[in-house]
């Protein structure tokens, strides 16, 4: 097929995706001779408008081939997108996969151009760090055996058992249970999360609440007491600071907990609060209403969960304002937030927001959940404009999760690629290089699970508790989970590990993805990987801010290329179980059985006009480049999740261009059975 266009292709386009408002890009076409005459046209179309047609130049015959180009520069930041009008016998060029253009006569997909705001910054510390998310009620019990703060709470003294789930007749024991981690266990474990190469540290959310999983707000301005105080707190993000380690918080502003100090419908903060209290100060905040089933509008119906009008200005105050809820803690030294349900704020909320965070500095973080495309995200009928440059710095990247999951699981090679692709052609750089990349998180199931387990399929809590997998497919699991991590750490973005998967942890949904970090597992496979990964990700400057670019995505093999200011990286992923050569730089290298290979070159300081080619984003045949004009470096070393030998594994030194893990060889995992 002759190639006409390919947005991946810097020779088609310039430069790669998303684009800065004023600046210019320009469009290239290659029309053979034979298609006889043409007069092409892009129609651009911004998203909601009118198609605008613009003539692209002829720029002469070359080789039997007509070539055309058109240059533009667009002023608003906005989704826009476009396909090609020949201008003869109705033809037209449309989307294909990997950007290439396919001929048409009515109608087809259409490439997407972002626009966004020119003075779009995001954090330089986070790009080439490593995210560690922790759930805190399971992952470290500091101060042993405290005493519950409130009569309602249970204390689970056995760390392995299982959380409770079931229900009973006042409602069952779902999200009551506590385990006692705090921010003492935090700092005490600040040194085992430095070593494993953690940069970052996510916190879920740690502001007094009446449930284990505290999304259900009752004090703002406080942590909860089982946790620690602010002053622990401030000493914990100092300590963190001195390991080289920034932490963020979740931020939960679309709603409150019902009993809370604001709404407190159930009493435990006196005679006021909003749903007793007409003349409350923060009656405003909630929707009350009849036209409501429980009086007063709810977070998708959970009457524990009253809504809030973020439009208020005393709620959007008493969150952004000075002295407010992101004031506080960024004072008090946390680094950022994670804005939960961010697609149910409205964008001018998060815009406030963001002014709140970046008041403290330009390199605190702010990060949201969405679950899609986050440009082409719409909510109650509205596109949203988060990631444009005025409201968040960048979001959880789920499309990516769901690329390497996809692709372990047996997707072709080719479909996750195009995946993958999407994502870096769409959104603005400063956004792609800080994507929280994660295989796991407290709203999933654990990554070994869903790689090695039976799919969920809407079975319910009985049917998960207690399951755990059989040896063969969890040894087998294991060696997926460390191929999924290789690519969540090489990928654009930046990698989330959830607590406990460095451990292989298992569990379905919640609540048997928040189990309490087992500290006595003796599974030693998947920690080595990872040390080297952010080792890696450390001293090799593709991966920071690289481009990205598919060298080959066919069968069982995705082979991609991340290219930074000085050095180059090739990623090689066999999900086979077959020994396979694969030629990178000029050279062979083999790939283990479920396994990877990563090879790091530098770039010559003056590359040939062949090898710039190599930067190029996209899709490219297999082709040997000209050997670099400088000394030749030494032979890289490989990265392989499946070591071809069964000796004992040894602790790996870290090496800029090798990540060898332990072999496979390890104890019986930890079988944790529920507490009686």
């Amino acid at each position: 097929m002759d190639q006409l266009y390919n947005s991946f292709d810097l020779a088609y386009k310039t430069p790669f995706g998303a684009v800065k408002t004023g600046q210019e890009v320009t469009f290239r076409l290659t029309i053979p001779y034979d298609y006889g005459f043409v007069r092409p046209h892009l129609v651009l179309i911004r998203d909601g408008g009118e198609p605008v047609h613009h003539a692209m130049t002829f720029d002469g015959c070359e080789e039997g081939v007509n070539r055309f180009s058109l240059a533009l520069s667009l002023s608003g930041a906005g989704l826009y997108f476009y396909y090609f009008d020949l201008y003869s016998d109705f033809r037209k060029l449309f989307r294909g996969p990997m950007g290439q253009a396919v001929m048409g006569w009515t109608t087809g997909p259409l490439w997407q151009l972002t626009v966004y705001e020119a003075d779009f910054a995001t954090p330089a510390p986070i790009r080439g760090g490593v995210l560690y998310q922790i759930f805190p009620d399971r992952f470290y019990e500091g101060r042993k055996h405290k005493p519950m703060p409130f009569s309602d709470r249970i204390y689970r003294e056995n760390k392995h058992g299982e959380p409770y789930f079931w229900p009973n007749e006042e409602g069952g024991y779902l999200n009551m249970d506590y385990f006692g981690g705090d921010f003492a266990g935090i700092m005490e474990k600040l040194p085992y999360l430095k070593e494993l190469g953690v940069s970052w540290i996510y916190l879920n959310p740690i502001f007094e609440a009446h449930s284990n999983h505290r999304y259900n707000t009752a004090d703002y301005l406080n942590p909860d007491p089982l946790l620690g105080t602010k002053e622990e707190f401030r000493q914990l993000c100092a300590a963190a600071r001195r390991q080289g380690i920034r932490i963020i918080l979740d931020g939960v502003f679309s709603h409150t907990g019902s009993d809370s100090i604001y709404f407190n419908r159930e009493g435990r903060y006196g005679p006021g609060g909003a749903y007793h209290d007409p003349q409350s100060p923060y009656r405003s905040w909630y929707d009350f209403s009849p036209n409501y089933a429980c009086g007063y509008r709810s977070w998708w119906g959970f009457e524990s969960l009253p809504e809030v009008q973020e439009s208020d200005p005393g709620y959007r105050e008493f969150i952004c304002g000075k002295g407010g809820v992101i004031d506080t803690w960024l004072s008090l030294g946390a680094s950022g937030f994670r804005l939960d349900v961010a697609d149910e704020l409205p964008d001018d909320f998060i815009e406030d927001i963001r002014k709140a965070v970046k008041a403290h500095g330009p390199d605190c973080y702010l990060l949201g959940e969405v679950w899609e495309d986050a440009t082409t995200k719409e909510a109650y009928g509205v596109r949203r404009t988060y990631l444009l440059g005025k409201g968040l710095d960048a979001v959880m990247n789920y499309p990516f999760r769901n690329a390497v999951l996809g692709f372990l699981k047996g997707r072709s090679a080719a479909d996750t690629a195009e995946d993958i692709m999407a994502i870096c052609e769409h959104y603005p750089a400063p956004a792609l290089h800080c994507l929280m990349n994660f295989m796991s998180t407290h709203d999933t199931e654990r990554a070994l699970t869903a790689i090695a387990d039976e799919p969920l399929d809407g079975k319910n809590r009985y049917w998960q508790s207690g399951r755990t997998l059989p040896r063969d497919r969890y040894d087998h699991g294991v060696r997926l989970l460390r191929l999924a991590y290789a690519m969540i750490f090489t990928l654009p973005g930046v990698p989330s590990i959830y607590y406990g998967d460095e451990i292989a942890m298992q569990g379905y949904r919640d609540p048997f993805n928040r189990a309490y970090f087992n500290w006595e597992s003796t599974e030693s496979r998947v920690r080595p990987v990872l040390r080297q990964l952010a080792h890696l990700r450390r001293e090799c400057d593709a991966f920071a801010e690289g481009g990205m670019q598919i060298i080959k995505a066919e069968g069982d093999v995705l082979h991609y290329r991340r290219t930074g200011p000085t050095q180059m990286a090739d990623i090689i992923v066999n999900r086979s179980p077959r020994l396979i050569v694969a030629e990178a730089f000029g050279k062979h290298t083999e790939v283990n059985p479920y396994g990877f290979t990563i090879l790091v070159e530098d770039i010559p300081p003056a590359p040939t006009l062949k090898e710039k080619t190599l930067e190029q984003p996209g899709h490219t045949p297999p082709a040997q480049p000209e050997e670099p004009a400088v000394q030749k470096p030494e032979e890289p070393a490989k990265a392989e999740t499946a070591p071809k030998t069964e000796k004992a594994p040894k602790q790996p030194e870290p090496a800029t261009q090798k990540a060898e893990p332990a072999s496979d060889k390890t104890e019986q995992p930890e079988q944790p059975a529920p507490e009686k």
